[in-house]
Order: C-alpha cells, then structure tokens, then sequence
C-alpha cells in the first residue's frame, strides 16, 4: 500500500455555507486516509480519546479536506468509509450543538457545512461504500445513504437508525430526502417519523444495507463493490410520484396529529419534507430539510428531547461518586432469579439474552414451567422481528436452568428476589438466600414499593442486600431502580450500579422510601384518578385529558394495565407510610373483590372481550356512588392529577430519596413515559413556575381537597421566586 500525496481543489465547499474550521496544530485526526495498491481511498473514522466517532466541526472540516484530496486526485478507483471504534461506526451529529445554549447561528453553520459535505460525497464520480460495523446513527447513516453502496457486519453491535424525530429533529443531512429514494416513500415514512433503530439482519430486509458480511471482510467486500462501478438508486416510482404523496399528505398530517396530539411537530415536520422532497430535485428536497430543522431546534419540545438523550447517557456511564470509582467493580458472572412469574420469568429472559447463565427458581415444577414457557415465547417473537437469529436464541434460552428444587448459590454472583408482594414471606425467603449464597453474592429484591432495609434486617450480611426494581415488561422498559437499604454497603450499591449497565439497562440510585421514586410519584396520581372516578368523573374525560397532556397512557387504563390488586397493594404500602395523604378509592377494593382486575382478568374499567376493541365497563361505574366530580371540565382533572405528580416529586428532593432533580425526570420519562416533550415533572413545573403551582394547589387545599397541601420545599421554591433548575443547568 502506498499514500498518495495529498492534493487540493480551489475553492471551499460545495455550497461556500460556512468559513473553514482550521484544526489547531498538532491536534489528532478524526478521519485517517489509506490509499491502497488497487488505487482504492480508504478513510478511517477514529475520534481521538472516545469510544465513539460523532460529527463535530472539526470532523466535517477533515471530511471537507478529504474530499478535496479525492476530488483532485483522478487516479483513485473508489472511496470506503470505515471505523476502528469496537461498537460505533459514526453516532451522529454532536448534539451538544442542538441545545438551547447555542446561538441559532452556529446551528445553522453545522446543519449547511455538514449537508454540504455528504452531498459533494454523494456527488464523486467515483463508487463510494459504507463498510458499516457499529452503530450507524443519525448523521452517522445519513453519511452512509450518500454513498453508492452499503455493506454491514452482522454483529450485534450494528444498529441502524435515524432517530431524530425521537430526538425533536429531523435527518437534514440527506436522510429524509436519500432514504425515500432508496427504500420507498412508505417505508421511508415508517422509518423516519417512529425514529426505529434496527438490528443487522432487520436492516437488510428493510434495504437499508445491500449485504452482511463479516468484520474481518468489510473492507475487501466494499472494494468488490466498487469494482462493479457506480451505482443508480432503485426506481421506486410507484411509491414516490409526487402526485401520489401529496395526494396523501393530508390524510398523513390528520393520522399524525391523532397519533401525537400535536406536541411532537418534528414528526410533522419530518412527514411533511419527505411528501414534499419526493417530487423536487435532490438539491431542492435538502433545502427543505435545512429549514425545516432550523425551525425545530428552537422548540422547547427538541430541547427537552435532547435533554432527555444526555440524561439516558448519563445513566449509561453514572458512578456513585460521579467520577471512576478507585477499585472497578467485580463484573457479575452468573445470576440466579427466584420467582418464575411475570416479572422473574422476563428478568431471566434479559438476563440470559446479556450472556449471562441464570437460575430460574421457584416453588415447584409447574410454576418453573409456566416460567420458562413466558421466555420461551419472548425468544419467538424476538426471532420473528430478527432481533435474535434462531441459533442465537437456542442459545440463549439454553443459559437459563429451570430449578424446581433448592439449589446452592455459593458459586452465583447475584441473585434477584421476584416473589409475591409479601412481606412476611420475602423475609423468610431471604433468611434462607442468606444462608445458600456464598459471601461475595449480592442479594438483590425486585419489590416495587416493600421496605428493603427491612429485608436486609433478616440477613447476616445486611450490607450486601439492596432492590433492583425493574419495570414490566422488562424486555422493553430500559429503566432499573437501584434501590439503597438503609445497610447497603457502598461498594456493594457501585457493583449493582456497573450490573445494571451492564446489561444494557439504565439505572437510577434511590435511597429506600416507600413506592421508591417512581411508584412513589406515580401512585398519588393514580388514586386521584381512582377518587375522581368514583366522584363521578366518566373513564372518557379521565383518560382523554391525560393523553392530551402527553402521557402515553390514560390513568384507567394504566391501571387495567397493571391489574387493580397490584395498583391496589401498592397504593395500600404508601398509604400505610404517608397516613392521611393518600386516601385509596374505595372502588379498587370492591372492584377487586369483585374479580374485576383489569386486562389480564378480561374485565376492569374496560372489558377486554374483543382483542380489537375495548369498551367502558358498565359493572365498574355500577360501583360508583358519588357524582361530585360529574361535571368537572377536562382541564380541572387533568390539573389535580399533574399537580400532585409535581407535589410527590418535589418530597422525594426534600426527603431525598434522590438529590438531583434531573434523576426524577428522568426516572418517570424512562419508568412511566411522562411526557417526553414537556421534560419530566420537575421541568415541567418550573415551566409553570412554582408560585403557580403553589397557587392552584392552595385553590383546591381551600375547597377542602386536603392532598393537594404543598410541601414546604415547593412552598420554599414558590416564596423565593426559584425553580428546580438553575437556567445553567443541563
């Protein structure tokens, strides 16, 4: 191999959009050039000091000067875009440009040099190749759809995906426009407006790649294909006439708005630049992702999106002490679960799908079975949406050991309670744990609401017991509370912390308090809704209010969802710990006496008699007696509900069950969906402002609804003209 001396174009970029960026002396290289003998450029993405490459200024500025050097240099054959980093190809744009702090300028620089530059890669007269292991994100894919063609590995570490609209953005460095052209409108739309990422193999049903290859080969396949020349996008004119599209945009706005409500507009956005684009030039289709995007960025809803992003990276890499910890902790090697219900059975699954080999216990060979049965149909539809190949889950399945009878856990480095909510019970059960594990197992309860220093209290070694609380279904909710017993040693606390990541989950640290964090806020709303229910409020007006505030969710149906006696232990634990300020509807205990438990009895609020459609429940309002919420307007009942998820989160900072209020947003974002948009419960108030807040729920205190009393921390806030957040902060 040889490198060819560099040689350069007149002129700046493409479009002039922006001055050069000049990297400082001596400052390493993102991008590193390969020319080999077959005449064949290679550039290398390796971000100096980082596990991932992302596009920065700088970046783009190496990308302008690489294709310069391509540009004027004729001999070369073909481009490969490749990447050192173990588990990213390119993650994007650097988002730390999208926030609120930037001036609208530099926005606009970023977005037109960027587009600039992955349009001119686009337009070399040379075949260009993705050779893409990792994942390939945002501006990262965007990239990757300028060029010819598109070889991937099919390593799990692949992922595919434009998450912008996830993100209050759109793909406005040709995703929106390219990707149409490639795969279809349709398909396109679907991609683009859920912000999907995929697996290897879905993306190549999907036409997103042309063809899996090994790590070790990409490079060799990519100039296989440069040798077949450059390439012409696939015709998909009967999807994308431009007549067709825009015949269609109206009914794609009315679905979308229905869908959204109208609080995400980079979904909108998004739908409407790609049934524009399709029928204009590519140059004139990039124009109007420019815009569009420069129109979004300056949404509260993107900042918060964005904000969001950080905080799940934050988690992804959190340590107790905010920084490395002195000793790393032991990685945990082996797991065993006891409880093959529900919650165990789906903790189980996540666990072996991590590589790791786990235990499932319970009583007896029946309740194992039906355990076993749940993961194995989790496995299926995995296979069936090609997130695992069938050997992959074969093998996964096989790390799980069904265990009917009493087994040793001295060679387990943790296990996981997921019992039936008894206290007594979980007690005994850990008398027993305590004595099977050996002295390095850390013995962890999935209790959602139960005291966990209590449980520690029945152990020896109380210091190495602590709750790890995940949410259902646990192969979809990336949340897991980190529970801290009043005994919990803090290395065990950082060991269960470094678990959690591990296995791809996102955590968060709460000191132990009835309800935790997320019940804990979570619950007061629910039983307001269960009191306005019975006070005559109809399920319509409860749930509808709620979806219009942006909750993925109606608080009735949530509860169907949960089941009524779940709901109802839980509200029953916190009410029992905060006395007089949680009164739980008396309609949950008859409605559970009754048999009526939600969806999984087929009857609760709503009947669930026909798997396509689900109707109000005429026994349910039989139980309603009151009728003085009958007539409350849509916007008084969504206020009490929203009002006291604020008061609740704003306790858990004075009680501290956590200190950060980022960790309180983020936790009911990732635990309960609260509105994505509106940036959790505490940025949401401070939108408000606390001296509002504090005035509604003294209006309401006045009218004799004594629950919405406000705490002294919100009543501090509110007196000194305060917020939750600095306006510096993240």
């Amino acid at each position: 191999m040889e490198n060819i001396p560099e040689k350069r174009e007149a002129g700046g970029t493409a479009a002039g959009f922006m001055p050069r960026i000049v990297p400082a002396e001596g400052q390493p290289r993102t991008i590193h050039r390969t020319v080999r003998d077959d005449r064949i450029c290679v550039l290398t993405f390796d971000r100096p000091g980082s596990s991932a490459n992302i596009f920065d200024p700088a970046t783009l500025e190496e990308l302008r000067q690489e294709l310069d050097f391509i540009a004027g240099s004729p001999e070369l054959k073909g481009v490969i875009l490749a990447s050192a980093k173990r588990s990213i190809f390119i993650a994007g744009a650097d988002l730390h440009r999208m926030t609120a702090k930037t001036p609208p300028a530099e926005v606009r620089e970023l977005i037109e040099f960027g587009q600039a530059q992955i349009h001119r890669l686009s337009q070399l007269p040379v075949p260009t190749v993705a050779a893409i292991h990792g994942a390939a994100m945002g501006g990262g894919y965007e990239i990757s759809l300028a060029c010819d063609y598109r070889v991937a590995s099919p390593d799990r570490a692949t992922r595919i995906g434009l998450p912008e609209t996830n993100l209050g953005l759109l793909p406005a460095w040709g995703g929106a426009t390219r990707l149409p052209r490639l795969i279809g409108l349709p398909a396109a739309l679907d991609f683009i407006l859920t912000g999907k990422t995929v697996g290897a193999r879905q993306a190549l049903a999907l036409g997103l790649v042309d063809e899996l290859v090994p790590r070790e080969r990409l490079v060799e396949v990519a100039a296989q294909k440069i040798r077949l020349g450059k390439r012409r996008l696939p015709n998909h004119w009967l999807f994308n006439l431009a007549a067709r599209a825009a015949a269609g945009s109206g009914q794609l706005r009315r679905q979308l708005l229905k869908k959204t409500r109208g609080h995400y507009p980079a979904v909108l956005k998004a739908a409407e630049v790609m049934t524009r684009g399709i029928g204009k030039s590519v140059e004139g289709s990039l124009a109007l992702e420019r815009e569009a995007i420069l129109d979004l960025v300056r949404t509260d809803a993107c900042h918060n999106l964005i904000r969001m992003f950080f905080l799940q990276e934050r988690a992804k890499k959190r340590t107790l002490d905010g920084g490395a910890p002195q000793v790393e902790p032991k990685p945990v090697a082996r797991a065993a679960v006891i409880g093959a219900g529900v919650m165990g059975a789906g903790i189980a699954q996540w666990l072996s799908a991590r590589r790791l080999p786990v235990i499932l216990r319970d009583v007896n060979a029946e309740q194992v079975a039906k355990g076993m049965t749940g993961i194995a149909k989790i496995y299926q539809d995995a296979v069936r949406r090609r997130i695992f190949t069938p050997g992959e889950a074969r093998d996964a399945f096989n790390r799980v050991y069904p265990a009917p009878a009493e087994v040793q856990l001295r060679g387990v480095d943790l296990v996981v309670e997921a019992a039936v909510e008894n206290l007594e019970l979980k007690k005994k059960l850990f008398q027993r744990l305590d004595e099977l594990a050996g002295d390095g197992t850390l013995l962890a309860t999935n209790t959602s609401a139960l005291p966990v220093s209590e449980l520690a209290a029945a152990t020896r070694r109380p210091e190495r017991v602590l709750g790890l609380h995940f949410f259902n279904p646990v192969h979809r909710m990336q949340l897991v509370e980190v529970v801290a017993a009043r005994q919990t040693a803090p290395e065990v606390l950082q060991r269960a912390l470094r678990f959690v990541q591990q296995i791809g989950k996102l955590p968060v640290v709460v000191r132990d308090s009835p309800g935790f964090l997320v019940n804990r806020i979570l619950m007061p709303y629910l039983i307001e809704a269960g009191n306005l229910f019975e006070q005559g409020a109809t399920l319509g007006p409860l749930d509808e209010t709620m979806l219009d505030f942006g909750m993925p969710m109606g608080p009735m149906r949530l509860l169907d969802e949960v089941g009524l006696d779940v709901a109802l232990h839980v509200a029953h634990t916190l009410a029992a710990g905060f006395g007089d300020r949680l009164k739980v509807p008396g309609v949950l205990n008859k409605m559970v006496e009754a048999g009526l438990l939600g969806r999984k009895s087929g009857r609760g609020f709503y009947l669930y008699d026909k798997p396509s459609e689900t109707r109000a429940n005429p026994q349910a309002a039989a139980l309603v007696e009151g009728r003085a919420a009958a007539g409350l307007p849509a916007e008084e009942l969504q206020e009490r509900m929203v009002l006291l998820m604020i008061n609740e989160a704003a306790r858990c900072l004075e009680e501290q069950v956590v200190t950060d209020p980022a960790d309180v947003d983020f936790a009911m974002i990732m635990g309960t969906g609260f509105a994505p948009f509106r940036g959790g419960p505490l940025r949401y108030a401070d939108e408000l402002g606390a001296a509002k807040v504090v005035g509604a729920m003294e209006h309401l205190v006045d009218h004799g609804a004594l629950p919405f009393e406000p705490c002294a921390f919100l009543r501090a806030l509110a007196s000194a003209g305060k917020a939750f957040y600095s306006r510096e902060a993240l």
